[in-house]
């Protein structure tokens, strides 16, 4: 299951790779480099919006059930870089790379340098400097995120979480996509979860590790999701211009998301399902 109308692209790769047998792991990387790779998908990979000084950069994190994880942050000139998150995991003794030791650890090896930038994203930056004016548009720069969980025929669960950002965002920030926890988290003995929305507020409530423990605790994936958007509208102000959602799937492969806001999809492909669906929202 994927985040947003564009998981569809992401679940039609992963779903290739896990009915001939593969690993979670593959499925959900190569699935979200389909999108990361798509320059008309605005938020993601290459073509993603800019920050406020006119820069592409991106933040992703993987993630496997026995808590094997990999992050990179602040990634410039990189489109896949869930893939160098992936290295990270397996051929470094850290989690999380930022900046330009994520850039120099991706060049090293052997990704290479492209342009971000596209000639669309150029154009929008340009108008929006106009009036500089940072509100983001909920469900529209707001879906700053592509994320996946899979189960493979082994029984394992894999996650991939990967972002270019809030557009126009100050330069430096990262949200809580690339934050283990917060913007995706598993465990093979309960489940997974990840985030879509504004990031400041998933990394308050270690948001997806929250939605894991209470499915821990005996909730449904779907109960989970609710539980834990309530908690952030509890503890939050003006949440009527903020959107959050999260998507969670257990290890008996049950789904379920929830979103503060109308207007957050999900895409989910099994055997027995292929479906773009809108989350239940607690406002709208």
């Amino acid at each position: 299951m994927s985040t947003w109308d564009h998981g569809r692209i992401a679940n039609n790769m992963g779903y290739r790779i896990l009915e001939k047998g593969g690993s979670a792991l593959d499925a959900v990387e190569q699935g979200v480099m389909e999108v990361e790779s798509d320059p008309e998908v605005r938020t993601v990979g290459i073509g993603g919006f800019p920050d406020r000084e006119g820069v592409v950069t991106l933040d992703a994190c993987i993630m496997k059930g026995d808590g094997s994880c990999g992050s990179v942050a602040f990634l410039q000139d990189i489109k896949n870089p869930i893939a160098v998150a992936r290295k990270v995991m397996e051929q470094t003794p850290h989690i999380m790379l930022v900046g330009n030791g994520a850039l120099q650890f991706a060049l090293d090896h052997g990704f290479r340098k492209e342009k971000l930038l596209t000639e669309a994203s150029r154009k929008d930056y340009e108008e929006w400097l106009e009036k500089s004016e940072y509100k983001p548009v909920i469900n529209i720069e707001n879906h700053d995120t592509i994320s996946t969980l899979a189960l493979d025929m082994n029984g394992s669960i894999a996650g991939a979480c990967t972002t270019s950002g809030a557009a126009w965002k100050m330069h430096g920030r990262v949200g809580d996509s690339p934050i283990i926890g917060a913007g995706l988290f598993l465990d093979g003995e309960v489940g997974g979860a990840c985030a879509t929305g504004l990031g400041e507020e998933v990394i308050r409530t270690a948001g997806s590790a929250m939605v894991v423990e209470m499915m821990r605790q005996g909730k449904t994936p779907q109960e989970a999701c609710e539980a834990i958007v309530h908690r952030i509208i509890r503890k939050g102000k003006d949440m009527e211009d903020i959107q959050v959602g999260f998507m969670a799937m257990d290890m008996d492969g049950r789904t379920g998301a929830y979103s503060i806001q109308k207007g957050f999809t999900y895409a989910v492909k099994s055997q027995v399902r292929e479906e773009l669906e809108e989350a239940r929202y607690q406002i709208g």
